[in-house]
């Protein structure tokens, strides 16, 4: 059996931009060894690594997409905004009653933030 999912790493040859990006974005930093850095969120960690085989920005940013959980999407929207995140989708109503935003990294990954 599976259980939870309970880290994902983003490689990337952007070390230093990516770790200062996430570090405003999560604000929380957990652990750093040379080129890598690894966030934790609740029981999940984020890693942030270098990557010699990863070369530039994504090419396929909408094949994987994480989603981060967060108490007030509108509070972050205008956080992320003012540190110049550009949003492809401002934070909008679902179906299902929670709300969801959708921007990108650094290095061209999508991620979403999501309101329940």
């Amino acid at each position: 059996m599976v259980g939870e999912i309970v880290g994902a790493v983003i490689w990337t040859d952007n070390f230093d931009r990516m770790v200062s990006f996430y570090s405003y974005f999560i604000k929380a930093k957990h652990t750093k060894h040379n080129d890598f850095v690894s966030f934790k969120l609740g029981n999940t960690k984020l890693g942030i690594g270098k990557h010699s085989k990863v070369k530039g920005k994504s090419s396929d940013a909408y094949r994987l997409m994480l989603h981060f959980e967060v108490d007030d999407i509108q509070y972050e929207y205008r956080r992320l905004s003012e540190y110049g995140v550009t949003f492809l989708r401002a934070p909008e109503k679902e179906h299902w009653g929670g709300f969801v935003a959708t921007f990108e990294d650094i290095d061209n990954n999508i991620l979403q933030l999501i309101q329940q």
